[in-house]
C-alpha cells in the first residue's frame, strides 16, 4: 500500500511544473531571457495579450520571486527582468519544452493546449503515486485501487484517463481474467527529465513552502529511467543506486535502486536497497540531482566498481538529457514487484 507520509500529497517538482503550465508564465520568462523589458515591449513580443491578463502574471511571478522590477532606457519607466530563480525557471521550461517535442503524436507547442492538458496529466499521475505504481510493473485499474490509498476509485480512473490521452500510458487489451493492463509509455519515462529540472528548481528556491523530495520520488526516477540507460556494449555487473537522507542516518541508503546490467543493457531494476552492496553510488538528492542534470559523476560516491557506478549516473544523464531521445534496451528492463516494496 502506498500510504503514510509518502501518500496522496503534493509531490516534488509539482509546483514549479504546474506554474510552466500556464501557458502565459512560459512565454514571459523566454521573452525576457534577453534582458529585462518594458511592459509595453514585453506586451508586443507576446502577441498582444489583454493588458490586465498580462499585468496579473506579472504580479505573481514578482510575488513568487521569478520576476523583479527595474529602471527602463529611461528614469521614469520601469522594466520587468528575471531573478536567479528565473533563470533557473526558465531552464525547467527548457526541459518541458524539449520533453513536448517528443510527444507520441508529434512535436507539441510549450503555449499550446496539448501542452497544458499533457503537464497537468502528468502532474495528476505524480501527485496521486500512480507513475510509482506503474513504474514497477503494469497494473490493472483494480490492482492500481488496492495499492494507492486516500484517492478514490473514479479519482483513479480520471487520472488515468488523463494520461493515456496524453500518451503516457498505455491500456493492453483484456485477457479476460485480470482486466486490461496500464503500461508506462516510453514519453512517461522520459518524462523524469523535467520533473528532476523542476525538483531541483523547487529545492533551491521554494524549499519551506513545496514538497521535499521523498521516498517514492526517488523509486519512480531511478524505475522509469533505468530501461532508458545506455552503457558501452560489454558492461556488466549489479550497482547500487542510493539516496541519503537530509536529517538521519548520513551514509547509509533511505531510498534507491538494485539495477543489474547485462551486456551493457539494465535488465532489473528494483526499488530496494541492501545494506553491503556490492558496487554501489551514494549521495544526498540535491547531488543526485546535480550529477544527473549536469553529467557529473563526482559529486557522488562510490563504492566497489567505481567505473560501472559512474557508466550507470552518465546512463542516467545521457538518457535523460541527451539530444535524441533514448529507446528502452529491453522489454523486461523494470523486474515485476509490489509497488509498494
Amino acid at each position: 500500500m502506498i500510504s503514510g507520509e509518502d501518500g496522496p500529497r503534493l509531490r516534488a517538482g509539482s509546483t514549479v511544473l504546474t506554474l510552466l503550465s500556464v501557458p502565459l508564465n512560459a512565454l514571459v520568462l523566454q521573452a525576457l531571457a534577453d534582458g529585462p523589458l518594458r511592459l509595453a515591449d514585453l506586451r508586443a513580443q507576446l502577441g498582444g495579450p489583454a493588458q490586465s491578463t498580462l499585468r496579473g502574471i506579472l504580479a505573481k511571478l514578482g510575488e513568487t520571486g521569478v520576476l523583479t522590477r527595474c529602471q527602463g532606457d529611461r528614469p521614469s519607466i520601469l522594466a520587468y527582468d528575471l531573478t536567479p530563480f528565473g533563470r533557473d525557471l526558465l531552464f525547467a521550461a527548457g526541459a518541458i519544452e524539449a520533453w513536448l517535442r517528443f510527444a507520441p503524436e508529434g512535436s507539441v507547442a510549450l503555449d499550446s493546449t496539448a501542452a497544458k492538458a499533457a503537464i497537468k496529466a502528468l502532474v495528476g499521475g505524480w501527485t496521486s503515486t500512480i507513475v510509482r505504481a506503474l513504474a514497477a510493473r503494469p497494473l490493472t485499474l483494480t490492482e492500481i485501487d488496492k495499492l494507492i490509498d486516500g484517492i478514490t476509485y473514479p479519482a483513479l480512473e480520471r487520472r488515468l484517463s488523463a494520461m493515456r490521452l496524453a500518451g503516457q500510458v498505455d491500456l493492453g487489451p483484456s485477457d479476460g481474467n485480470r482486466g486490461r493492463e496500464y503500461t508506462v509509455s516510453l514519453w512517461l519515462r522520459q518524462a523524469i527529465a523535467p520533473l528532476a529540472v523542476a525538483a531541483r528548481c523547487e529545492r533551491k528556491y521554494l524549499a519551506g513552502q513545496t514538497a521535499p523530495i521523498g521516498r517514492i520520488d526517488v523509486e519512480s526516477a531511478f524505475l522509469l529511467a533505468a530501461p532508458l540507460i545506455q552503457l558501452r556494449k560489454g558492461a556488466v555487473g549489479d550497482c547500487q543506486v542510493g539516496v541519503e537522507a537530509s536529517n538521519a542516518d548520513l551514509g547509509r541508503p533511505w531510498a534507491g535502486a538494485q539495477l543489474k546490467v547485462e551486456k551493457g543493457s539494465v535488465t532489473s531494476c528494483i526499488a530496494r536497497v541492501q545494506k553491503q552492496p556490492e558496487n554501489w553510488v551514494l549521495g544526498p538528492a540535491d547531488a543526485w540531482l546535480g550529477a544527473v542534470i549536469g553529467r557529473d559523476p563526482e559529486l557522488l560516491r562510490f563504492g566497489g566498481d567505481g567505473d560501472l557506478g559512474r557508466a550507470v549516473v552518465r546512463g542516467y544523464h545521457d538518457a535523460l538529457f541527451g539530444d535524441s531521445p533514448a529507446q528502452p534496451q529491453s522489454s523486461s528492463g523494470v523486474a515485476a514487484e509490489p509497488a509498494g516494496a
